[in-house]
């Protein structure tokens, strides 16, 4: 049987050998997921940003449980969790910290944690997650949590893979205003104000408010945020914006989770209703084909040129000699001049 067949078999060492291969871009990898592609499209892929000291692990771990709670049909939702750990800068490797502090999910049959090193992507997100998502999406995880690095100003590109994208901010960590530095807030569908039993949680929940506000005349199109953005659909299925809701949570103690589901649910369907499902997909899946051509050619145009060129164009580029427009010049049209 081949490692495809048995993740969709539900085999669950299969299914951390085939996360391994897809992490390393082995051809094992690539042919699996090839071969699973067709079974992807079923879930709901949540992605969960925001600054450092948030509170997002906390956060990820009691939707996980609430979500395994759920009752459907006698059992909760499958849910696959997805964390992106920050690299060493001396070694490469993940600080895998989000599976200590996930670890109330140990055990459960019904919840797959995979943490993977960022290896230095922009935007929070690995090169693999991707990847990653279509496999547990394959396996059966109805529900599949994204938490990113938490990079912040460079953490947009959560918005162009997620379905939902949860914002997380804290009190007590600086300047309110400085989410607006941060450009953050213009991918969230849902912001969450978390350890809302610290001091300064008013100030902060205004002062999120009162952003959301502003941006309404606005909004910013990004990805595949189409400046859309409601206070939901009616009955008939016309289409209105999409307005985030701010909620308070103190995730350590599990409380306001519950609203932070039921306001995923309603964002869900208001995707399927209003149609920016599937063109939140299309966009999805367009912009991860433009990143594997682009990747693919790159690889190709390595191979035509030997080291000695390519390092002989590189030191004519640190000794001044070659401006950066001029060496990816010789460089891509095989020119000496």
């Amino acid at each position: 049987m081949s490692l495809a067949a048995s993740v969709l078999d539900g085999n669950r060492l299969a299914l951390a050998r085939l996360l391994t291969q897809v992490e390393s871009g082995s051809a094992e990898g690539m042919a699996a997921l090839n071969e699973l592609f067709a079974h992807t499209g079923q879930a709901h892929l949540i992605g969960v940003t925001g600054a450092p000291g948030t509170g997002k692990s906390s956060l990820v771990n009691q939707l996980a449980q609430h979500y395994r709670r759920q009752a459907g049909g006698g059992a909760g939702r499958r849910v696959g969790v997805i964390a992106v750990d920050p690299s060493s800068p001396f070694t490469g490797g993940a600080l895998l910290g989000d599976r200590v502090r996930m670890r109330d999910l140990a055990g459960d049959p019904g919840v797959f944690i995979r943490s993977m090193a960022s290896r230095g992507a922009l935007g929070g997100l690995a090169a693999a997650t991707s990847g990653f998502a279509q496999v547990l999406d394959a396996a059966g995880f109805e529900v599949i949590l994204i938490e990113t690095v938490g990079a912040g100003q460079d953490e947009v590109d959560i918005a162009r893979m997620a379905h939902t994208t949860i914002v997380i901010e804290a009190p007590g960590l600086g300047d309110d205003i400085q989410a607006i530095k941060a450009g953050i807030l213009e991918i969230a569908d849902i912001l969450v104000v978390n350890k809302a039993d610290r001091p300064g949680v008013e100030n902060t929940e205004r002062a999120l408010r009162n952003m959301l506000m502003l941006a309404e005349p606005a909004q910013v199109e990004l990805a595949h945020h189409a400046g859309e953005g409601a206070a939901g659909v009616d009955e008939g299925g016309d289409r209105r914006a999409w307005r985030p809701p701010v909620l308070c949570t103190v995730a350590t103690e599990g409380m306001g989770i519950a609203e932070v589901a039921e306001a995923i649910e309603a964002h869900r369907a208001y995707l399927q209703v209003s149609g920016e499902w599937q063109r939140r997909e299309q966009a999805r899946l367009e912009a991860e084909l433009r990143a594997l051509v682009q990747a693919s050619l790159v690889g190709r145009w390595r191979a035509t040129i030997s080291d000695e060129r390519y390092q002989g164009v590189l030191r004519g580029l640190v000794e001044r000699e070659l401006s950066p427009g001029e060496a990816a010049r010789r460089l891509l049209d095989g020119g000496s001049g």
